[in-house]
């Protein structure tokens, strides 16, 4: 056994290097308590306490020491790092320090700075190091008392670590312990979903520790440990892509009517060729490829919302509620099933199509001209949200965009080309559209033209208890126009409007009694093509839902944003 006045020249190094004073911990277990739950005692300090887990940070290339004092000898001894963002290279030594202090016989203590100098400058007996990045322990069941030191270094970047110690690690046991078969295993796959099974650690059913499990998932890699798992996920958190301002569409509308007149293309034509009928899409934020989910005691977890034909790592952890340490199981990986192969709808030159696609489904659609030909034109109505339309003409990509309303699209021909479609629906719901491609020159459009702004206006003005008046936007060709009303309740709401908001939906799906009328309008002067109309028959105090619709030549109709109006009650 060491003597008293060793002991206090340890003690005095450690106040210099952890720069406060205070008492070193012990396992006294009424002392032990109150040391841990005051966090203070240990923040930025060299000094690791028996029996409690710390967190650290190292600078790339520049090492890091802790000290441990174990005060009796033949005592266990147990050292656990963690390493978390990077692999680690670390050392634990036993220092050799002076059995007396010599002051010249005057039984003072040397000067502190000759002290520390002589545990920093003594390399002490190297008892263990390591390098990489699992999780790896120092176990001995019987050390000689003295001043251990834990040094730390990390060559490749600045990193996160953990380090845990104690002199009673038979009765700590401070993470989860692994069952006989610590591995994950995959129970079912499917395209989009993975189950996952282990078998239960023994700490929360035969210790009656709080223990729940985490779930990572990610793309890249299995991780050794919960530490590792989370400074990834800070990191992708910390760099995700914040949306870009959106930007309202530009509507083109007329300042006496109540329209706000647009800024740009007042004199262009506003047809299909030039304007599309969609609004300006926001970048969405990157969704981050590693995920967490913690799921209380269960050990089956069934991961859902994956992409078909994708590698996926799973790692499982057993985490002490308590305490907050954690134990990886053995993770495992699954690559999810391929998507089922669609049928392939042939388009005919010069014919409507029309498509259903499931909510957040695909279709294809394949175009083979039976003659050469220059140019193809392709035409799309999306009747409901936006979808995203690719064409490939022999495997090359021409286009991918997003559509919403009715968009023209002029493809450059080849002989013998073949062009395949791939529409990929919305994630609100299931999505309808109509397509047409022909190589077929034509003055007359298969759709109507429609102006940038597909709104309907109505004047407070003038409502009264049995009319109301609004007006729309035309364009420069002459359509056909028709108005349809239909009385619905005071609680109708934007949902219920939207679901009915199928632009391909024409007239013949309107009950006769619902038409108002029909008529014809264009204007060759666009700042004047807009029509009004006074609706009249109507009951007081009541709410109708107005929609109009444009017929092209063909006969193919679109329609415009639906309208809700109320008669005044009293007049």
């Amino acid at each position: 056994m060491r003597q008293c006045k060793g002991w206090s020249a340890a003690l005095l190094v450690l106040l210099v290097l952890g720069a406060v004073a205070q008492k070193l911990p012990t396992r006294d277990e009424g002392l032990f308590q109150m040391q841990i739950r005051d966090k203070s005692l240990f923040h930025d300090s060299s000094v690791i306490p028996d029996g409690a887990e710390i967190s650290g940070y190292l600078f790339r290339d520049t090492p890091k020491r802790y000290y441990f004092v174990v005060e009796e000898d033949n005592t266990p001894l147990s050292v656990t790092v963690t390493p978390c963002d990077a692999p680690l290279e670390w050392k634990l030594t036993l220092q050799e320090l002076p059995e007396e202090a010599s002051g010249e016989g005057s039984g003072e203590p040397e000067p502190l700075d000759q002290q520390k100098q002589q545990v920093t400058v003594d390399e002490g007996t190297e008892l263990f190091t390591y390098k990489g990045n699992d999780v790896e322990s120092y176990v001995a069941t019987s050390t000689p008392s003295g001043l251990y030191q834990l040094e730390l270094l990390s060559t490749e970047k600045d990193s996160n670590f953990k380090v845990y110690a104690t002199t009673t690690p038979e009765s700590d046991q401070p993470y989860p312990e692994l069952p006989y078969d610590p591995r994950v295993d995959v129970t079912a796959l499917g395209r989009t979903t993975v189950t996952l099974a282990w078998k239960p650690t023994p700490t929360g059913i035969l210790m009656g520790q709080p223990v729940q499990y985490c779930v990572v998932i990610n793309k890249e890699h299995n991780f050794k440990s919960m530490c590792a798992a989370e400074a990834k996920i800070s990191v992708d958190d910390a760099f995700m892509l914040a949306p870009k301002p959106g930007r309202d569409f530009s509507p083109f509308d007329f300042a006496h009517f109540g329209f706000v007149p647009s800024d740009n293309g007042l004199g262009k034509d506003r047809g299909l060729t030039s304007n599309k009928i969609s609004r300006a899409y926001t970048a969405k934020p990157k969704v981050s490829d590693i995920q967490k989910v913690c799921i209380g005691n269960k050990n089956i977890f069934t991961v859902s919302d994956l992409k078909p034909d994708t590698q996926y790592y799973f790692d499982v952890f057993a985490v002490n509620s308590a305490t907050n340490t954690s134990t990886a199981y053995v993770g495992t990986f699954a690559r999810t099933k391929e998507e089922a192969r669609q049928k392939t709808v042939e388009l005919k030159d010069g014919k409507v199509s029309d498509v259903f696609i499931k909510r957040k489904g695909s279709k294809f659609l394949r175009f083979a001209p039976v003659s050469s030909h220059q140019r193809v034109t392709l035409f799309v109505h999306a009747c409901l949200d936006a979808v995203q339309v690719q064409v490939r003409r022999d495997g090359k990509l021409l286009l991918s965009q997003n559509v919403e309303g009715v968009r023209q699209f002029q493809l450059r021909g080849k002989p013998k080309a073949k062009y395949l479609i791939r529409l990929r629906g919305s994630r609100k719901g299931a999505s309808t559209l109509k397509v047409l491609a022909t190589t077929k020159p034509s003055n007359k459009q298969p759709f109507p033209s429609l102006p940038e702004d597909t709104r309907i206006k109505a004047f407070d003005k003038l409502r009264t208890c049995s009319s109301v008046t609004v007006a729309w936007l035309g364009t420069q060709d002459r359509n056909k126009y028709c108005i349809y009303r239909k009385e619905v309740a005071d609680n109708y709401g934007e949902e219920q409007r939207r679901r009915e908001q199928n632009q391909c939906a024409g007239p013949e799906t309107r009950r006769k009694s619902e038409k108002v009328l029909c008529k014809y309008f264009h204007s060759p002067n666009l700042q004047k093509a807009v029509t009004t109309e006074t609706i009249t028959g109507l009951e007081p105090g009541k709410t109708y839902l107005l929609d109009v619709y444009v017929v092209g030549h063909s006969g193919h109709s679109v329609k415009y944003q639906s309208k809700l109006v109320k008669t005044r009650k009293y007049c």
